[in-house]
């Protein structure tokens, strides 16, 4: 019989787990998201100046929702672009 040494796996036998994501709003009490802040914004946005879903961000309903609408009144007030090549 083979011992445990001997036997080799064609793909690792550990598996690593994932970061568990958070809200960042709610982990830091952020409970008003100025559209004024498009540094801030913008890590809510891709390159392309896409909005990034929430399964990418980690935001919860309620904060994703408050991302979006800031991003679109900051795009209203030409403080950030609608679309754009490599905007970060």
């Amino acid at each position: 019989m083979a011992k445990q040494n001997d036997i080799k796996f064609l793909t690792s036998t550990r598996v690593e787990k994932r970061q568990k994501k958070y809200c960042r709003f709610k982990k830091m009490g952020i409970k008003y998201i100025d559209y004024k802040d498009a540094e801030f914004l913008k890590k809510f946005v891709n390159e392309q100046g896409k909005m990034l879903p929430r399964r990418i961000t980690g935001n919860s309903l309620k904060f994703q929702r408050k991302v979006a609408q800031a991003v679109k009144k900051a795009r209203q007030m030409a403080l950030m672009p609608y679309v754009t090549d490599l905007y970060k």
